[in-house]
């Protein structure tokens, strides 16, 4: 490896502890609290040091944004080579559930927190919007046209982005009152979020896909 590789190995390496401490900062105690000194603080970097890879905070955070949508998007196309877009929905309804429970911060940052505007949501530059591979809402909207596509919905779901949507919100629901009810609540009993995240997908896909025809109800149409 030569002098000019090295360096930008090791630059890369610095982006990403710093990206890592800001995400952790962001965690505990918020965006307002997130600052370029606390976070330098945090891999024991001068502030100066920081400004070298990031220009201010919401470039740092826009970047953030970026690289955990990017790892998002990674872990749903996982499921990508599943043929059957109905099953394929399923799989993406388990990986959500598993991403949301393994990094709950980054899922708050993504899906859950109104950032300013001056941050935006991501950096244009670097995350092709309606690309699948980047882009975990087009993944999503591309497997429900295929399902439609292949006939699998019932007549009066086809409108793909209502059909898209309301499979993820009926996800991020169970998800968001899950991060939000932390502590054991005497109001409420959650189960589990996986067996409810298995009940919601079968109940969506229930929902929206037609009812296989059986040998005996053709039988009996004879």
């Amino acid at each position: 490896m030569g002098i000019k590789e090295r360096r930008e190995r090791e630059k890369q390496a610095t982006r990403q502890r710093i990206l890592d401490a800001a995400r952790e900062l962001y965690g505990q105690e918020g965006y307002e609290a997130m600052t370029m000194r606390r976070v330098a603080e945090r891999i024991e970097y001068s502030p100066t040091a920081i400004y070298v890879h990031f220009k201010d905070k919401a470039a740092l955070v826009r970047e953030l944004c970026t690289h955990d949508f990017l790892r998002f998007a990674e872990v749903l196309n996982k499921v990508a080579r599943v043929k059957d877009p109905l099953e394929r929905l399923r799989k993406m309804g388990r990986a959500y559930i598993d991403f949301a429970r393994e990094h709950p911060t980054t899922y708050r940052l993504l899906f859950m927190d109104r950032l300013p505007a001056e941050v935006g949501s991501t950096s244009e530059e670097s995350l092709e919007q309606d690309n699948p591979e980047q882009d975990a809402y087009a993944f999503l909207r591309k497997t429900v046209q295929e399902a439609k596509d292949a006939g699998c919905f019932k007549p009066e779901h086809q409108d793909v982005e209502l059909v898209s949507q309301v499979v993820w919100g009926g996800m991020h629901g169970l998800v968001a009152l899950h991060l939000v009810k932390t502590q054991e609540d005497p109001w409420v009993d959650l189960r589990p979020l996986p067996r409810a995240a298995e009940l919601m997908v079968e109940l969506l896909l229930e929902g929206l896909a037609k009812k296989p025809s059986s040998p005996a109800g053709l039988k009996r149409a004879r």
